[in-house]
């Protein structure tokens, strides 16, 4: 007896750029930004995807540079986020540089649904976002010398030393980070692990590309936070428990 034919899986509303994720139990041995985690969207986030997503989401392409100034329908300095959250800080930072257009790669969609959300409720023009590895983004939708500015902020620090080879934050992420950046564009992380800082600083500081910014002996390295980046509800939260923050902003030298 031959088994009836399957109905067609409908497409997900909530995840209109058909990301998938690897198969459960596979390891894939190439730099990846981000670790899938489950999480519910909320109904406002469903939403945001339905109303907004048209307007903010940029399909991945894996063999087409992104053409920023039609993506974004203006000239502008293009900065990098990778892993924005629930994209609090990246609406609040764009918000405040209105003159700058930010490029924000999220491949959780509770994170993408609330930063939708905040685009569409608050008119915030100069962002779209990418759901999508940030990896494989730079590898094929960012042309060398192309950015101004990356963010990379409170990345996961992975805390056991077995798995502090799954953190973002590695050689070859970087060198493929600098060359993205224009001459002079700025590469700015922050943590608030203090392990994970000094492996930060040492990773940058080895990236011949790349300059350290901080000048003051006093700060060992580390920079003073920038004004552009916000205090989020975790950071506040753990600084009033006396839990640090290490800012490290570097920036492309010339060639």
């Amino acid at each position: 007896m031959s088994e009836a034919p399957k109905e067609p899986i409908p497409p997900n509303p909530a995840n209109p750029r058909g990301h998938q994720p690897p198969p459960e139990g596979v390891y894939l041995r190439t730099i990846k930004s981000y670790v899938l985690r489950a999480g519910r969207m909320g109904s406002g986030q469903v939403k945001a995807f339905e109303q907004f997503g048209p307007r903010f989401l940029l399909d991945y392409t894996a063999h087409q540079l992104l053409d920023a100034p039609a993506a974004f329908g203006r000239e502008a300095p293009l900065v990098l986020e990778i892993g924005f959250g629930m994209g609090d800080a990246t609406a609040k930072i764009a918000l405040a540089r209105q003159a700058d257009n930010f490029l924000c790669c999220e491949v959780h969609e509770p994170g993408v649904g609330a930063l939708l959300k905040h685009c569409g409720e608050q008119g915030i023009e100069n962002i779209r976002i990418l759901q999508h590895d940030a990896v494989e983004v730079l590898d094929h939708m960012l042309a060398p010398a192309s950015l101004s500015g990356i963010h990379i902020f409170f990345p996961d620090p992975w805390h056991k030393t077995k798995h502090n080879k799954r953190r973002l934050i590695q050689p070859a992420l970087v060198a493929k980070l600098a060359a993205r950046l224009k001459p002079g564009g700025y590469l700015h992380c922050a943590t608030d692990w203090e392990p994970y800082a000094q492996q930060m600083l040492e990773v940058l500081g080895a990236e011949p590309l790349l300059a350290n910014t901080s000048t003051d002996p006093a700060l060992a390295g580390y920079a003073p936070k920038p004004d552009y980046r916000p205090l989020t509800k975790f950071e506040n939260r753990g600084l009033k428990l006396g839990h640090g923050v290490w800012d490290l902003v570097f920036a492309r030298r010339a060639v």
